[in-house]
């Protein structure tokens, strides 16, 4: 499966390895790797989601990509619960026998995973996270 909403931790290499594995048709490999950003009101986060509707919406997000760009393949991984600053939060990789299809289609994806996945955070010792207004301009760009 090429989307993966989970609790564990991710290794980007062995992602990325497994993605290109015994492939020769890959012309551009790019990936994305977001953290945790340390917070005003403590250093940990916790995102909520909930399961079956959180991995669809990913995936409407990956076949909306896959049918604007020509992508040989995609990988989508979104955390959640109890997160700390430095952690890494999601990773996205998309390939392509070209570059700019394959950088287009990772910043459209990361765009609608910001402000359209739905996941819920709240930092620690403080309140709900909501999506910051420059997240949304963002996607001004892809409508």
């Amino acid at each position: 499966m090429s989307v993966s909403v989970q609790a564990e931790d991710f290794d980007v290499g062995a992602e990325m390895a497994a993605l290109t594995s015994g492939r020769a048709d890959i012309g551009a490999l790019v990936s994305f790797t977001g953290l945790v950003r340390e917070m005003a009101g403590g250093n940990e986060m916790v995102l909520e989601h909930y399961p079956g509707m959180t991995e669809k919406a990913l995936e409407a997000i990956e076949a909306e990509a896959r049918g604007r760009w020509e992508l040989q393949d995609c990988r989508i991984i979104h955390r959640y619960g109890p997160l700390e600053a430095g952690a890494q939060i999601v990773f996205v990789l998309t390939a392509s026998p070209h570059r700019q299809a394959a950088f287009e289609a990772a910043e459209f994806i990361m765009d609608f995973l910001k402000s359209r996945a739905p996941f819920w955070k709240k930092e620690a010792g403080g309140g709900w996270v909501d999506a910051r207004e420059a997240d949304e301009a963002a996607l001004g760009r892809w409508c």
